[in-house]
């Protein structure tokens, strides 16, 4: 079980249900660039339902760690979601990737898709989404979106710090850039491609929690013994996709930590994309939707219900707050409670804006 894989899970998305019928659900690739791909959930129905963009985190695990969050929209929706390709498997000709080439893609995607789209954003990219929505916003871009939900996001960690934000602030980007940046071995087609690696990331995850991996563990153990299949698969399942493990791009980790962890650039308005100035004042037609777990760990209350507080052009009936009792991070956009409470205002707020 302690296995790693690098290699991108199935979605394994086959069919879901749409009002009393299930509908067969197909993945076609909308967009394509080096680092990304806008994929595209298709329904086998003649119904517009309305169309939404997931953002998903690149932050060492696969897009596909948003499996049950994509499968509960596409009830309701059209999905498309960034499924970000392994850094490793990225020709050096290709170029780097950094924190504007993500805002861009985020702005490229929404491009695609048109006018009218809504996104999602889950944890980390909260704050690219943000900044996209920003200059799309100051440029009155028709393709703007419709209303923006920001989940467990850290907009601003200078509120309640949490342990991953303490440790990012612990030493300076030069210690992370000597210590954590490794080159991709020569065996693979992003060769010599400075990378932060996934199994490192994900390392730094288990031993701020490892107490609880030890119990899922032991837990799942007992419950193959007892007989309790579903019990443990449900658990298996979880830690096949946690286990799967991609390598970032070094510019956009280290710019990462550096401005988003390190400096606050955001909510400190000196943020840039390419020079300009991100202006968050700029949002004046984009809803927005921040979501919040109380029991959060990683993003804690209040980091992501700032982003309103950066936004105040926005009137209020376009804008909303919810903080989902009795979850933590991944309670947010994965299990029982996401489906039956978050779930249920993401969708209304959408409705609301289409």
């Amino acid at each position: 079980r302690a296995g790693l894989t690098h290699a991108r899970p199935p979605y394994a998305i086959k069919a879901v249900a749409v009002g009393d019928e299930m509908v067969a659900v197909t993945e076609e690739e909308a967009a394509s660039t080096p680092f990304a791909v806008l994929l595209h959930f298709k329904k086998d129905i003649s119904v517009q339902q309305p169309r939404v963009l997931v953002i998903a985190p690149l932050s060492g695990h696969f897009a596909t760690l948003l499996r049950s969050t994509v499968l509960t929209l596409l009830r309701d929706h059209d999905v498309y979601i960034t499924d970000w390709r392994n850094a490793r498997d990225v020709s050096l000709a290709d170029g780097g990737f950094g924190f504007d080439d993500y805002v861009a893609h985020i702005i490229q995607f929404l491009e695609h898709l048109g006018p009218g789209a809504h996104v999602v954003a889950v944890c980390q990219p909260c704050v690219q989404t943000l900044a996209a929505a920003a200059i799309m916003g100051e440029d009155d871009n028709p393709a703007a979106p419709a209303s923006m939900t920001l989940m467990a996001g850290p907009i601003d960690t200078r509120i309640s710090p949490t342990k991953v934000n303490d440790l990012a602030k612990e030493k300076p980007i030069a210690w992370f850039e000597r210590n954590l940046i490794a080159r991709v071995p020569l065996c693979f087609k992003g060769a010599r491609r400075r990378v932060y690696p996934g199994f490192v990331q994900l390392s730094a995850f288990m031993a701020m929690n490892m107490d609880r991996h030890i119990r899922a563990h032991v837990e799942m153990f007992h419950n193959l013994a007892g007989g309790d299949r579903e019990k443990a698969s449900q658990a298996k399942a979880f830690y096949d996709e946690y286990f799967a493990v991609l390598d970032l791009p070094a510019e956009f980790y280290l710019e990462t930590v550096q401005w988003v962890f390190q400096e606050h650039l955001l909510p400190l308005g000196q943020m840039k994309f390419r020079g300009r100035k991100v202006n968050p004042k700029a949002i004046r037609r984009t809803a927005l939707l921040t979501v919040e777990g109380e029991r959060d760990d990683i993003c804690s209350v209040g980091q992501t219900m700032t982003a309103h507080d950066l936004t105040p052009s926005l009137k209020p009936f376009r804008k909303r707050h919810h903080l989902q009792p009795g979850v933590g991070h991944y309670g947010v956009f994965s299990g029982k409670k996401w489906e039956g409470q978050v779930y249920p205002i993401l969708r209304n707020m959408i409705l609301q804006n289409d």
